[in-house]
Parts: structure tokens; sequence; C-alpha cells
């Protein structure tokens, strides 16, 4: 059996090890799936050369303007949202347009994110690194946020009608 040396071993980020940026994001105009993919990629790390599936080694986001995303498609008035209220019978459907009309229009980008994340203990953890705004306003001024232009990674990330 060959041993290890310290040239061949990989790299395992320690959480203690990881630097952790604010980052800020625009949704106005951005549709919702290839917003949720890049946020979903940032949340876990996996943009960084030390990403560790088992670490929450992504950055901490900030999504304003949430009630601004569009869908593609008729997916506006065709996607709905279920949930059950816990009782016989009790599913519940919501369509897109109802939730991005209502009071909660974040909830579909958090959705959206949630479902790309792992599943299990981690993903609840790297979940509670993203906060969502339906406006411009936001609290997090004093973490210095960095500016992160979606819509200029690539052009099918935003729709202009």
């Amino acid at each position: 059996m060959k041993a290890y040396t310290s040239a061949t071993r990989s790299f395992v980020a320690k959480p203690a090890d990881v630097e952790k940026k604010w980052v800020l994001i625009d949704a106005t105009g951005l549709v919702v799936g290839r917003l949720a993919s890049v946020i979903a990629m940032r949340l876990r790390g996996k943009h960084r050369p030390t990403f560790t599936p088992h670490v929450d080694t992504g950055d901490n986001i900030v999504v304003i303007n949430a009630e601004k995303v569009v869908f593609t498609g008729r997916k506006l008035n065709q996607k709905n949202y279920y949930h059950h209220t816990g009782y016989i019978g009790g599913i519940k459907e919501r369509s897109a347009k109802f939730i991005l009309e209502g009071r909660f229009p974040e909830r579909v980008i958090e959705k959206a994110v949630e479902r790309m994340l792992p599943r299990g203990p981690l993903g609840r953890q790297i979940l509670g690194n993203l906060r969502v705004y339906k406006g411009a306003e936001h609290p997090h001024e004093a973490q210095q946020p960095q500016v992160l232009d979606v819509a200029a990674l690539n052009s099918k990330n935003t729709r202009l009608g």
C-alpha cells in the first residue's frame, strides 16, 4: 500500500477557515430559474476552489427587488406551488402570478433556491445565508455587500419584456 504524502492529499475546508463574503443581487428583470441556480451555486460555495461538500463554504447573499423577477413562457400563469394543510384532502395550490402579486413575492425565489440545495441539516444551514427582500431597501449596508450583476453573466438571464 502506498503511503500518502502531504503533496497528494486533497484539500478539505474546515468551518473555522471559511471566509464568507456578502453579495448583493438586484433581481429586476431576471429569470427566476437562472437566478436561483446562480444563487444556489454561490450559497453552496461551488464557485470557490476551496469547495468542500460537507462544509458551508458559500457566501451570504442579499437579493433585492424580488417582486420584479420574471418567468419565461407561460409559467407565470401555469406554474403552481403546492402545500398541505395537514388535514385529509388539504392540498392547496397557488399560481406563481398569485404569489408574485401577493404579500410575500420573495417566496418565489426562496422556494426556487431551496429546491436546488441539498436536503438535510447542511441544506437548512446554507439556506439561512440567503436574505430576500421585495423592495430595493435592505438592512445589510453595514456588511458592505459586493454587487453581483447576474444579467451580465449570460444574455439569457434577463428578459426585457
